[in-house]
């Protein structure tokens, strides 16, 4: 298993294994993500945001076998989205004195 040591200044070398196994180049940036269960996964900031599919379920914070579907995500959007107006509008009427519409 490839280890590294962490200097004074908080930095480390990664090992040349490890460098080839995530195709890291100098300047490449490495994001680190804590798990539910206070763990830290690394993963490289090099690709796009489709790199991004399935992280949710490699942190553990989502199930085997769970999967929501673009529609559930859309309606999910939609309603915090309506509740933020409700809040909004809420907050505007309570600090119109007047009573009266913008």
């Amino acid at each position: 298993m490839p280890t590294a040591t962490v200097t004074s200044k908080g930095q480390i070398t990664i090992p040349i294994e490890v460098r080839k196994a995530l195709n890291l180049k100098a300047g490449d940036r490495l994001d680190f993500f804590q798990t539910k269960d206070g763990d830290y996964f690394v993963q490289p900031n090099t690709g796009s945001i489709m790199d991004m599919e399935g992280i949710l379920k490699k942190l553990g914070y989502v199930p085997d076998g769970f999967t929501v579907s673009i529609e559930d995500m859309n309606e999910t959007v939609l309603d915090h989205a309506a509740e933020l107006d409700r809040m909004t509008m809420s907050d505007y009427m309570e600090g119109n004195s007047d009573g009266k519409d913008a």
